[in-house]
């Protein structure tokens, strides 16, 4: 499906590219239009309304054969488009007052960006047959300004109104105003610009069009590398060799940290005096020796795992990543009680994974209503491991100088993804072979386009192995390795025309599969 939007994207690029081929794409969108497959329909509607922006008052003709296929429109850019193409030349179109009252009856349940386009369109239908849309417009006028919280459909809608209130002749003048013809300027490169994009065709720098030294704060000098022969890849189907790149590990992505309140933690360590002892931290660095170019922090979403009535005044946030090649335990501390608070440490109970804290916690004495923050480096210790099944649970205890409090929080899987996981071709092939497959369907994912899905699995530890097409079908492979035990997993993802995903897992530590399956999901929805 998506390879099928991409074309008629690309016909529409050519009306507007090469003026003399726009009758033959003219009529070959409305060849397509006639098939009313509805996604095909809806992105040609789409490309045609940037044609008209492009040639007005030249294709006119065709829009009788658009309006028959209002009722397929059901994406909030098809739709868009089409109330864009009947607001724009209303005077053509006879019943347009009832075409735009058909979209407003469902006003309050569309998209935003349809919204916007229906407000703009009727008022251009009434500033050009004022006499029988006068009722329309004071609707719609009402619904952008009155009952709608959106602070862009509202402000327009109330310059609308005061423009139409006070003077009708400078709403024409607004609204009615000649608009710039849109042009595609795509290939409008500067030559020295395209060749330091081209030989940073992997970076970011092909996306932004900016040469890398234009947003890079600071550049290191690094040591050419002699050219290695390149890997083998393999074949999706076959598992023969073709061309393999091997893609370098990547920082590790933003986490989403879903957490749990317990209502009581059993077998937790009593904490004591044994306890590791906190150290303050030093004081903030003076303006003077503050980095202005410093890069910005990740942000981390936390989510509140203590509150202050548990913790007897002390509020806990929390949430996870991975950094540094280990998981990490991102912590926010607030006082929210009348005196200071300090001698803070933390302890975890034994869990599936054994993780547990490789350095003291590090949180400095808290004033009333201060807050701090705290990163707890997270590894692997045998000892720790509970020998139950794999769960994304951990049971944690906080002491302070007030009391010792527990809670219990669950960690997204991913940050157990380890910067190795890209397989060798034996050990994938083997992993391929274990097990029978079982496909689960995925529902609500953001991209389905491959090339987008290799970049966004690699931030989070899940490397691209391999691709086919076949039966109309994309076929990806990944592989995975966790911390615990270097667990191998081999991962199926399947696309279909329709957009339509299915994913096959699979790994000798299979009790690990539900929990990655999970985090796979989240991550693809994301």
């Amino acid at each position: 499906m998506w390879s099928l939007r991409k074309s008629v994207r690309a016909i529409g690029r050519c009306a507007i590219k090469i003026e003399k081929a726009a009758e033959r794409c003219i009529a070959v969108l409305l060849e397509l239009i006639q098939t009313k497959v509805n996604y095909v329909v809806q992105e040609a509607i789409i490309v045609i309304k940037d044609v008209f922006r492009k040639y007005p008052n030249r294709y006119e003709k065709i829009i009788a054969t658009l309006c028959e296929n209002l009722d397929t429109l059901d994406e909030p850019e098809a739709k868009a488009s089409m109330i864009w193409i009947i607001g724009e030349y209303a005077e053509r179109i006879e019943n347009a007052n009832e075409l735009l009252d058909s979209f407003l009856e469902s006003f309050q349940d569309e998209n935003t960006q349809v919204q916007l386009q229906l407000l703009t369109a009727i008022v251009k239908l009434f500033l050009k047959r004022p006499k029988d849309t006068q009722e329309m417009v004071q609707k719609v006028l009402n619904l952008a300004t009155q009952e709608t919280d959106n602070p862009d459909l509202r402000d327009r809608g109330y310059v609308y109104w005061r423009l139409l209130s006070t003077d009708p002749e400078a709403a024409k003048a607004v609204v009615l105003g000649e608009k710039p013809l849109i042009s595609d300027s795509t290939t409008n490169i500067d030559e020295n610009l395209l060749d330091q994009l081209l030989a940073n065709i992997s970076t970011l720098a092909s996306i932004y069009h900016k040469p890398p030294e234009s947003f890079v704060t600071k550049l290191k000098e690094v040591k050419k590398q002699p050219k290695k022969e390149k890997k083998k890849k393999y074949d999706a189907e076959s598992l023969l060799p073709q061309e393999y790149d091997s893609n370098p590990s990547s920082p590790s992505g933003p986490s989403s940290p879903p957490t749990s309140q317990p209502k009581n933690i059993l077998d937790l360590d009593i904490l004591g005096e044994n306890l590791p002892s906190t150290t303050p931290t030093t004081a903030p660095s003076a303006l003077g020796e503050f980095d202005f170019f410093a890069t910005p922090k990740e942000v981390i979403p936390k989510d509140v795992v203590l509150n202050a009535m548990q913790g007897k005044g002390m509020q806990v946030t929390c949430g996870f990543v991975r950094k540094d090649g280990h998981p990490s335990m991102e912590l926010t501390f607030t006082n929210q009680t009348a005196g200071a608070l300090s001698g803070f440490a933390i302890q975890f109970n034994k869990n599936s994974f054994g993780l547990s804290p490789t350095a003291a916690l590090q949180v400095p004495v808290l004033m009333p209503q201060q807050s701090a923050d705290a990163s707890l480096p997270l590894g692997i210790n045998p000892q720790m491991m509970n020998g139950l099944g794999a769960s994304n649970a951990l049971q944690v205890a906080v002491k302070n100088s007030v009391d010792v409090f527990y809670f219990q929080v669950t960690f997204p899987f991913h940050v157990l993804l380890t910067e190795n996981g890209l397989l060798g071709r034996e050990e994938f092939i083997a992993l391929k072979s274990i097990a029978e497959d079982n496909y689960k369907p995925l529902s609500r994912m953001t991209t389905t386009d491959p090339d987008l899905l290799m970049v966004k699995l690699q931030k989070y530890n899940i490397f691209y192995v391999a691709r086919q097409q076949r039966d109309q079908q994309e076929f990806l492979y990944f592989s995975a390795k966790v911390a615990r035990d270097e667990a191998s997993i081999f991962v199926e993802l399947v696309v279909d025309a329709m957009g339509n995903a299915r994913l096959n897992t699979k790994s000798r530590s299979a009790d690990l599969l539900p929990l990655f399956d999970q985090a796979l999901g989240t991550i693809l929805s994301s």
